[in-house]
């Protein structure tokens, strides 16, 4: 295979607004939000009947009919049909795996354009039968005749059987919550409560500040009559977050991740477009900014390493490559998973023992720029349906490289399963 490499070009991107679950979205489903983005997209940069070398499209909780979603949503998109589509899931990541994905294929020559996205609800999430009631109604249909289907159906039959199981937001190697493994590794890191909610505080200001400044007019499509994010509070204060309990250790007395400083339920979905320089040139459409590499990492977890603690690994190994420092970037989109996720990872950095004893390095990779930190808002305002962040941070992060003329942009997003992944935008 010939080894050609291409630089790869954000043309753009676009989401609906984010919504609490179980309001606006709550019959809409992963089908119909990427079906939505991914028309707002078609609409967007003309890309009607147009085909494409690949749409990946992902979602984290999805039923077992939706393991075609990339494909089926973009069969309704106005897409040419000769266009493939993948689906695909890595927790909080999803999208931005996509992204890379997309990115990948271009560079490598294997396509001159893509869009990658994601979706997710925790309005419609797949309830399932117990697994006796499962066994025992695939017993039933491997019975030959109706009176053999009748007694294994009747056979030691109990009530119980007919309880439906839920999707859990446990870690299954653990047991617990991702939000039990934050408030560990904000006790590990000294991050205390009022830290926790001064960033909170700051993203919802910077949101709506941003929302008001005209930012997201084509970053966002209104969708069910919603036109900004329904977990924005622009009103929200100090003593408002203050006042809100503990999430997670409610019995301590040391519990410091509340709902105020944590990410919601989220229902929502992005897409972004990504591109060969000559195919957008061809096209007649900007670049906004270029993904110049990538990395993905994981902790082990299980046996005492923070859960969302991979995009501090991931990174310095982004930087190695890259020969760049951390202070080399003009912005940081951090994923706020949690506040306290975001002040771990930097205190990490600024860590002399951390960097030389976990990441191998001689000395820390020291402080950001706090000015330069999730600028317009992030997840802790904007709200976190798993598989389509990454997406939005990134369509976010080009459209602000693109205002400013230049620079470089790091993304990081920490992921379910002790994983991370990191990116790099420049233009």
């Amino acid at each position: 295979m010939e080894n050609t490499q291409q630089r790869v070009g954000v043309i753009g991107g676009v989401r609906i607004p984010f919504c609490r679950n179980n309001t606006a979205y709550a019959d809409v489903g992963n089908f119909g939000m990427s079906v939505k983005v991914l028309g707002a997209l078609v609409e967007r940069f003309g890309l009607h009947g147009m085909e494409l070398g690949e749409v990946a499209m992902g979602a984290v909780i999805r039923h077992s009919s939706e393991w075609n979603l990339a494909r089926e949503a973009l069969l309704s998109s106005g897409l040419a049909p000769t266009t493939p589509g993948i689906t695909t899931a890595r927790a909080c990541g999803t999208s931005l795996d996509n992204t890379i994905l997309i990115a990948n294929k271009i560079a490598a020559g294997q396509i001159e354009a893509g869009i990658a996205g994601g979706s997710d609800t925790t309005s419609d999430v797949p309830i399932v039968y117990s697994q006796r009631l499962r066994k025992r109604l695939l017993a039933v249909n491997r019975a030959k005749t109706p009176l053999e289907k009748l007694q294994t159906a009747v056979r030691g039959f109990s009530l119980s059987e007919l309880k439906p199981s839920f999707p859990g937001v446990a870690e299954p190697r653990t047991g617990m919550s991702m939000g039990e493994h934050c408030e560990k590794m904000a006790r590990e890191w000294h991050i205390g409560r009022e830290a926790q909610d001064r960033l909170a505080l700051d993203s919802h200001r910077k949101l709506a500040a941003a929302y008001d400044a005209g930012f997201f007019a084509d970053l966002v499509v209104p969708f069910r009559g919603i036109k900004r994010d329904g977990f924005l509070r622009p009103d929200t204060s100090m003593d408002k977050l203050a006042g809100l309990k503990p999430a997670f250790d409610k019995r301590s007395g040391h519990g410091t991740l509340t709902a105020g400083n944590s990410t919601g339920l989220s229902d929502g979905a992005a897409a972004v477009l990504l591109a060969s320089e000559a195919w957008a040139t061809q096209r007649g459409l900007k670049i906004q900014a270029y993904l110049r590499d990538a990395e993905a990492a994981a902790v082990d977890f299980v046996h005492g390493e923070g859960l969302l603690m991979a995009p501090t690994i991931a990174v310095p190994r982004l930087l190695k490559r890259n020969g760049l420092t951390l202070q080399d970037f003009d912005f940081y989109e951090i994923h706020e998973a949690f506040a306290a996720q975001v002040l771990c990872t930097l205190r990490a950095w600024e860590s002399a023992d951390y960097c030389k004893n976990r990441l191998g390095l001689d000395a820390p990779l020291g402080s950001i720029d706090p000015a330069k930190l999730n600028v317009h808002g992030s997840s802790l305002a904007v709200g976190h349906p798993f598989a389509a962040t990454g997406a939005r941070i990134v369509a976010t992060l080009a459209k602000l490289l693109e205002h400013k003329g230049s620079g470089r942009g790091l993304i990081s997003i920490c992921t379910a399963g002790g994983m991370g992944v990191v990116a790099i935008l420049e233009r």
